[in-house]
């Protein structure tokens, strides 16, 4: 144990905590998202099952976050997947009105999971790089896996207490609903225009879909156009 004496541990610790604050958010809202038309209780189990997937997802796509950073094609799918699920948590009331309660956990839950798998790339990428900035020596090399653990470890509050409150907030706000599905639209646009199968093609004739977000606010759009759209639609 003597990396804790190492001051760029603690350094690079404090970027993991920073980076798990700014990356875990979206984790949250989704959870809040689709557990948020389930009864008190099983809102708990939701978040509980939803959160321990998002941590054991991410133990998993740590070990490939190198690969997975250059695989083509990965994060337009991944983006596609996200739009979808975004426009499907808007208009839950839509679909599978007469089911049982068991049946609407099991939904809840396989949407988190799919949606957490979507979402965990880039993160697990953050979390990796930064940890990967500490082993400088060989004699530091270790410190790269105990930051990941940890850093791994510290996403867990965040993403339960995370989705408690937001699962408080749009129960009393439900227009939150409607800023929470945007906000993974827009999450979706950003993954797509940096997939390294067309990043290059963007730089090059397109930059502009990255540089003024034109690609996450047409996604953010999208996502709340469809979402309304089926709302109405389920309504009529």
């Amino acid at each position: 144990m003597d990396m804790i004496h190492e001051p760029i541990f603690w350094a690079e610790l404090a970027a993991i905590v920073w980076i798990n604050l700014l990356v875990s958010g979206d984790n949250a809202v989704m959870i809040a998202l689709a557990s948020r038309s389930l009864p008190p209780r099983q809102q708990r189990q939701a978040v509980a099952w939803g959160t321990a997937a998002a941590v054991a997802l991410r133990i998993v796509l740590t070990v490939f976050a190198a690969s997975l950073l250059e695989r083509p094609w990965l994060k337009v799918v991944s983006g596609v997947l996200l739009l979808w699920i975004g426009v499907k948590l808007l208009a839950p009331e839509t679909e599978e009105v007469e089911v049982s309660a068991h049946s609407r956990l099991v939904h809840a839950i396989r949407t988190i999971l799919v949606a957490d798998l979507v979402m965990s790339v880039d993160n697990v990428i953050a979390v990796a790089a930064a940890a990967s900035a500490a082993a400088t020596t060989p004699e530091l090399a270790a410190m790269k896996y105990v930051l990941l653990v940890l850093g791994l470890g510290i996403s867990i509050p965040i993403v339960v207490f995370g989705s408690v409150i937001m699962l408080g907030v749009m129960t009393r706000f439900p227009f939150v609903i409607l800023v929470g599905a945007g906000f993974l639209g827009w999450i979706a646009g950003d993954i797509i225009v940096t997939d390294p199968a067309i990043d290059g093609w963007v730089e090059s004739h397109a930059e502009w879909l990255g540089r003024f977000h034109v690609a996450a606010i047409g996604g953010a759009l999208l996502v709340i156009l469809a979402g309304r759209w089926r709302r109405r639609e389920g309504r009529a």
